[in-house]
């Protein structure tokens, strides 16, 4: 991953570029890089919380850890989940270059799920990328695989373009300028063994991290027929940028 992530151009930081940007998204940038765009091409990222097993009803404590490319869509997923008292189910994402992989074991032995990469899998695992970029607002940036769409003075549509895939969500943006949630523009197949990227995220508690105001609170959701079912409701514990 780090080497995907080095060798990824750096979007266009000039403000020039961003003022071409509909209205609320040169907010969101005025507000998360308050000191200016500070460089990086790489996020390591921790986090914890309540997460529901696909097509269950429980929650259960889960930790995950991810490295993600910030200059094009790359990312390394890693979360561990209690299933039964003393058993584990250890899951692992990866994608890159257009395509992914996705596993998950019990007791690091037993596969339950073993995804190769589809044409559908992989422009999910694009959105994923672009689901989680509040974390990592530098991939937002103009020059980059996100382009911009005037929807109204609150919200915009994030376009992410790479590799031969695309994929695009909703984003809603608060009074403070900060991303409050975004929406992906089809609804999620419900029945799957995985959750993907989900259709549904919120973020909330922004926090400086070097100078980037990153939202450490959110809420995962699968969505179908405006209904949502939130799968992960968790926090970042840790992140830093190379």
């Amino acid at each position: 991953m780090e080497e995907i992530a080095r060798s990824a151009p750096a979007p266009v930081a000039a403000q020039a570029a961003i003022s071409n940007l509909p209205e609320p998204v040169q907010r969101y940038f005025g507000f998360v890089f308050p000191d200016g765009i500070p460089e990086t091409r790489l996020v390591r990222l921790t986090s914890e919380g309540q997460f529901r097993r696909p097509q269950t009803d429980g929650f259960s404590f889960t930790t995950s850890e991810q490295v993600i490319a910030t200059n094009t869509p790359a990312l390394m997923f890693s979360a561990t989940t209690p299933i039964l008292r003393g058993v584990w189910a250890r899951a692992y994402d990866f994608f890159a270059n257009g395509e992914m992989e996705m596993k998950a074991k019990v007791l690091s032995t037993i596969t339950v799920v073993d995804e190769h990469e589809t044409p559908e899998l992989n422009v999910i695992s694009l959105r994923r990328w672009l689901l989680e970029s509040a974390l990592y607002p530098h991939a937002l940036l103009p020059g980059g695989p996100v382009t911009w769409e005037v929807i109204d003075g609150q919200t915009a549509r994030a376009v992410v373009a790479a590799d031969g895939l695309q994929s695009s969500m909703i984003v809603h943006f608060g009074e403070t300028g900060g991303i409050t949630h975004m929406v992906a523009e089809e609804d999620g197949d419900l029945n799957t063994p995985y959750h993907g990227s989900g259709e549904h995220v919120t973020r909330s508690d922004y926090r400086n991290v070097g100078g980037v105001m990153i939202p450490h609170a959110f809420v995962i959701s699968r969505m179908a027929g405006s209904e949502i079912y939130p799968f992960f409701d968790a926090q970042i514990i840790s992140i830093v940028f190379e």
